[in-house]
């Protein structure tokens, strides 16, 4: 499903007449002008996935933000804009094939990141209360007690529940279940799972934090399959090589001198990895 179809930034020339006689900001920049033109980036045409791929520094994480606030996607995060953003917006334009659906969001590392956070701190306090009733169910089962008067009918109870179950069933009747602890790539992966409904449009700025290879793979099996059975449309900023493969994805590699579109295979990390393992190739043979 395409509900974007493209995204045009100003050309170079447009954003000088723009930024000059600015006042500057302490950090003299514009940002986020003069970033993405650097690159001779003015129009990004989509397909049901669409990768940006370069390292740190190419604009990538810069073009997922402009899109996403000239959507007015949901995020879970704050994003701290700079004093010019709202002026590069206004010199953006995009069309759609279709409605952007309700729901549709951008997700980074800073989203993922904190749900692990919060997600690890419910644990802490669940596990808390566990020790807690675990202190009271072996004073109630072992320690003796006769009622006196009616306010002792409460911790009556309490006793009789005490020697009437096993330490693991008292705990579970008081207490939630606790949330299964999850490592931080099983986690990271829950996210992206709970977030990504059906019929929508999802940037995901570098998921392949926080996941191991194994669950990179899983997260492109989850996206392959939104993208072809779900109605899902995935713009994805990413130098993760498991990522890259995804099938049917339009890449564009913004590593370039001018932002070029290209073959996962072509692209410069991806073959220092193949050169890596090509040269090791018999390290990974089974001795004979």
């Amino acid at each position: 499903m395409i509900y974007l179809s493209d995204f045009h930034f100003p050309d170079r020339e447009l954003e000088y007449d723009i930024t000059m006689g600015q006042k500057r900001t302490c950090y003299d920049t514009v940002y986020p002008f003069l970033i993405l033109s650097e690159h001779g980036l003015k129009r990004l045409d989509f397909e049901p996935i669409t990768i940006l791929y370069g390292g740190n520094g190419c604009g990538k994480t810069t073009a997922m933000n402009v899109i996403a606030q000239k959507l007015e996607l949901t995020r879970d995060t704050l994003y701290n804009c700079s004093n010019f953003f709202e002026d590069y917006l206004k010199v953006c334009h995009y069309y759609t094939s279709a409605d952007i659906p309700k729901g549709s969001r951008i997700i980074t590392s800073d989203d993922v990141f904190d749900f692990m956070l919060n997600l690890r701190s419910m644990n802490n306090g669940i596990n808390q209360k566990r020790e807690e009733l675990l202190a009271d169910y072996l004073d109630l089962k072992y320690t003796p007690f006769q009622i006196k008067s009616l306010e002792d009918y409460e911790k009556l109870k309490k006793v009789n529940m005490a020697k009437s179950n096993s330490q693991s069933n008292y705990i579970r009747k008081n207490v939630m279940d606790n949330i299964r602890e999850h490592s931080n790539g099983e986690s990271a992966f829950l996210y992206f799972t709970e977030k990504i409904q059906e019929n929508g449009l999802y940037l995901l700025d570098e998921p392949e934090n926080s996941l191991s290879p194994e669950r990179q793979q899983e997260l492109l099996q989850f996206i392959e399959d939104s993208a072809r059975f779900f109605g899902c449309q995935f713009i994805i900023a990413t130098h993760s090589p498991f990522l890259l493969s995804m099938r049917g994805a339009k890449i564009y590699d913004m590593d370039e001198e001018y932002v070029d579109v290209k073959h996962w295979s072509e692209l410069h990390n991806v073959r220092i990895y193949y050169d890596f393992f090509k040269k090791h190739e018999h390290e990974f043979e089974p001795e004979k």
